[in-house]
């Protein structure tokens, strides 16, 4: 199994914990810390030994912040974990808070002492993140205080050691390009937005530019490290020397000069010293790496990472093996549906088990190299926390008339996978049906939508949400991200959400597709198919080309859960396209009555 479910972590970390990191913040001189969820790549998903908001207040979500002060402290989250946080977190210890009611910089400005120095870790803040702290602080009358080593690490005991999964080639047919013709080409976008060099940080910048896979991060085949690529193409990778593998220095070729990752600090100074322009990205480069150039007298060229965007376009080969993965891995779900049509409704079937049954499916195909994330399995009032993890102590069977939501996703060589269905274990309500269609008509808005260049998807979340906001409904998450080719699950910078976007949506980018409907104790339902913005094409009659949708994900929708009356011609018309599609391409990987049941499962639905 490549999920676990024992609990990571207990209420009793905050007690057990905050005495001895605020016995060090006394040592040296400080009066709170600022603990946020980021690693030192700034990642999302993190490996244990960077767990320290973990470590600091017991919670576990993929989200958060955590501020402590000498007499209080405060543990920050959004709406997806609204009952994860003060399920994890003992309240005597932390006051729990949503940043949609007050946003961690606020809290801090309205309870530091004037005066008091509040520590950060430099290391864990991009510039952007750190400006609203530093404004705080010359409101609230505060020093903010950049601190290294990190006084969480000093006394974490037990703390696990970084990983050291070794790095190795990814496959050119599999990539689309070669890693010396990427590198030439963001080496002329470097140059051309004036920089001699650009610092990347991102695991998922090095993991494509090189044409390089590793593990450090869980469910996630990305190897954490630094890189520098010049504006003549050439390159620095900063990795732990026990992580190269034999074939790796030939791979890169000799225009990539390995070395250790402590050692780019030395190179930044150098740089620095010799009065280089090098281009960061302010909302993804620590602020230890832009304080350290410009102390030593380089310039900072402030721009978007130059990988994250062609890291995003995808190419052919990218396109076509997400192709090939999401029907493999369509095929593995539609098993499992099959499957738990059958077992759901005897009443024995648990969260685990649904985890567990759905993942060795997707180890049949052969080819699952991971799982894209710990799925999510709700039942009943499981399901309407967005982001549930089950446990062994959160683990429960499934009762008829509940609804089951599972979330998960598969890492294959040629493309990364992310589904969401939901399923109804005997009768479901005519409430379920109808919110289940509310969402579904949604789901459907935004995957018909055409739209000119340079939309953003910012512009088009109102779509999936319209439906539900008719009925009085929203949800609190974003309608979709970024997905990478055996990479991230969530990658940037394109997403769809209601919050202001920047960056247009562009052919060739992958993006999920996943309104949703939560009603706290009782249920929970998302759609989630993924996406790929299409070329900009002709509409009969028109008079600007446009872009729109293909749909990646194919497993049948809930049958019992759709209320043929509450959609429109169109809408029903695109349910049995959508399912026609589904039995034409996984129907040949199944058999028997797994085959039959889904012929069923996908025959028209009026």
């Amino acid at each position: 199994m490549f999920q676990h479910f024992e609990p990571v972590s207990d209420r009793t970390y905050a007690s057990k914990h905050l005495p001895r990191l605020r016995a060090r913040l006394a040592e040296l001189g400080l009066d709170g810390f600022i603990v946020p969820h980021e690693d030192e790549y700034l990642n999302e998903y993190l490996p244990d030994n960077a767990e320290r908001l973990l470590w600091a207040s017991g919670f576990s979500g993929s989200a958060g912040l955590g501020i402590v002060l000498t007499d209080k402290a405060a543990a920050f989250s959004d709406g997806r974990y609204a009952e994860q946080l003060p399920a994890q977190v003992d309240e005597d210890h932390f006051e729990c808070l949503m940043t949609h009611d007050i946003t961690p910089d606020a809290w801090l400005r309205d309870n530091a002492a004037k005066g008091s120095k509040v520590g950060y870790d430099p290391l864990l803040f991009s510039e952007a993140a750190l400006e609203t702290f530093e404004k705080a602080a010359t409101k609230g009358g505060f020093t903010l205080v950049s601190i290294r080593p990190n006084p969480i690490d000093e006394v974490w005991q037990g703390r696990p050691d970084a990983p050291m999964a070794m790095i190795h080639p990814h496959a050119l047919e599999l990539a689309g390009e070669d890693a010396t013709t990427k590198r030439e080409r963001i080496g002329k976008d470097v140059a051309e937005a004036g920089a001699d060099t650009a610092l990347l940080t991102s695991p998922s910048s090095l993991a494509w530019l090189f044409n390089i896979r590793g593990g450090d991060v869980h469910a996630a085949p990305m190897p954490l490290g630094r890189a520098l690529i010049h504006a003549d193409g050439t390159a620095d990778l900063f990795v732990h020397p026990d992580k190269v593998s034999t074939e790796l220095p030939a791979h890169l070729g000799n225009q990539v000069s390995l070395h250790a990752e402590d050692d780019v600090e030395t190179h930044l100074a150098k740089l620095g010293k010799a009065g280089a322009k090098v281009l960061i990205d302010p909302g993804l480069t620590p602020v230890h790496y832009s304080t350290l150039i410009s102390a030593e007298g380089g310039t900072l060229i402030k721009g978007a990472d130059p990988v994250a965007l062609p890291r995003a376009i995808k190419n052919a080969a990218e396109l076509q093996g997400a192709r090939q993965a999401h029907i493999r891995d369509g095929g593995a779900v539609a098993k499992f549906l099959h499957w738990m049509s059958i077992e759901a409704p005897k009443g024995h079937v648990t969260e685990i088990d649904a985890a567990k049954k759905l993942e060795s499916f997707r180890q049949e195909t052969g080819l699952l190299k991971d799982i894209s994330f710990d799925s999510i399995t709700g039942s009943g009032g499981h399901g309407a926390m967005a982001h549930y993890r089950v446990t062994t102590e959160t683990n429960r069977e499934m009762k008829p008339g509940e609804l089951f939501l599972i979330d998960s996703g598969g890492q294959y060589e040629d493309g990364t996978t992310d589904i969401t269905r939901v399923i109804a274990v005997g009768e479901p309500t005519q409430e379920m049906r109808e919110r289940y269609t509310q969402v579904l008509k949604g789901h459907i808005g935004l995957a018909m939508a055409r739209f000119p260049k340079g939309t953003s998807g910012h512009a088009l979340d109102c779509l999936a949400r319209l439906p539900m906001w008719k009925a009085g409904l929203d949800y609190d998450h974003g309608t979709g991200h970024g997905v990478g080719s055996y990479l991230s699950v969530h990658e940037g910078p394109q997403k769809i959400s209601k919050h202001a976007i920047d960056q247009a949506l562009e052919p060739g980018m992958i993006c999920s597709n996943e309104p949703g409907y939560y009603k706290p104790g009782e249920y929970g339902i998302r759609i989630e198919n993924l996406i790929i913005v299409t070329e900009a094409e002709a509409i009969d009659g028109g008079e600007r080309p446009m872009m729109g949708f293909e749909n990646l994900t194919w497993a049948p929708l809930e049958r019992e859960l759709i209320d043929p009356d509450l959609l429109t011609d169109q809408e029903t018309a695109w349910v049995d396209d959508y399912h026609a599609q589904v039995l034409a391409k996984i129907g040949p990987l199944l058999k028997d009555d797994t085959l039959a049941w889904l012929q069923e499962r996908c025959i028209a639905i009026r």
